[in-house]
């Protein structure tokens, strides 16, 4: 089956350009503002099948993610993590709900829906048909080293070392997700063996970071992956698009917002 991948969000927890800026008019940090590249929205995908379309955390801009890549139907959500950044636009899953037309299936591990549940308890409520006067969530807990079938796709869940809490990545065939993450565990890690293509998160390429991988981390996991095309993800205000693309060994780019990936799983 084949399937289509879409950056919906490339950006750090601030986006791109930050709020400020000496006019105001926003902080680009070492990003060229005049590079449509480097404006970024807070780090999302969303996945294509045949059997439907799986959206992968509700960013702040979820809205105008989905509108400016057209598409109009979600058919099951999927969160990593329970940080503002890949939640904080819960809300518009009424309006996904409505086009559906019944509650949206929701896929997270067991730590996740509790803090989801605590901080937008009224969308785990039951459904009261027919309409939807706000997002109704049907919870599937998952687990890493689990697969489950969501969209037609088999989605390998992989866990993740996001510093101060744990986060899921996913593998879907020989292509994989990992945003938020700054370690792997060895388990976790050969889960990621044979990916061609691998979209990861790469917020600076400066010093350490303690929550997030920098570029030299992912330098050392791609040496020891060997993907054929490495795309980074929720960049910070210091990864400029053109600077990483020259500089950037060959088969490892930066990704931006809209970009698409074409996949296939057997």
């Amino acid at each position: 089956m084949r399937f289509r991948v879409t950056l919906l969000g490339t950006g750090g927890s601030a986006g791109l350009p930050q709020i400020g800026g000496a006019d105001g008019a926003g902080d680009w940090g070492s990003c060229d503002p005049a590079e449509a590249r480097n404006a970024r929205t807070r780090a999302s995908i969303a996945i294509e099948s045949a059997a439907g379309r799986l959206l992968v955390d509700t960013a702040p801009e979820v809205r105008l993610q989905l509108t400016a890549n057209r598409i109009a139907r979600i058919d099951a959500v999927l969160f990593t993590h329970a940080h503002a950044d890949h939640i904080a636009g819960l809300d518009e899953v009424r309006i996904l709900n409505r086009i559906l037309g019944a509650p949206i299936p929701g896929y997270s591990d067991e730590r996740t829906w509790d803090e989801l549940v605590r901080r937008f308890n009224y969308a785990f409520k039951p459904w009261q048909p027919p309409g939807f006067f706000r997002p109704v969530i049907d919870t599937h807990r998952i687990a890493p080293g689990e697969t489950n079938r969501i969209c037609g796709l088999p989605v390998g869940i992989i866990g993740q070392d996001h510093g101060f809490i744990p986060s899921l990545g996913l593998r879907i065939g020989n292509f994989a997700y990992c945003t938020d993450v700054m370690r792997f565990d060895d388990e976790e890690f050969a889960r990621l063996a044979g990916i061609d293509t691998w979209v990861v998160d790469c917020f600076t390429h400066g010093p350490k970071h303690p929550t997030h991988a920098n570029l030299d981390q992912v330098l050392t996991w791609v040496d020891a992956l060997r993907p054929r095309r490495t795309i980074l993800t929720h960049m910070g205000p210091d990864m400029d698009y053109a600077t990483l693309l020259a500089g950037l060994p060959a088969g490892i780019e930066p990704g931006y917002d809209g970009m698409l990936i074409e996949g296939e799983v057997t």
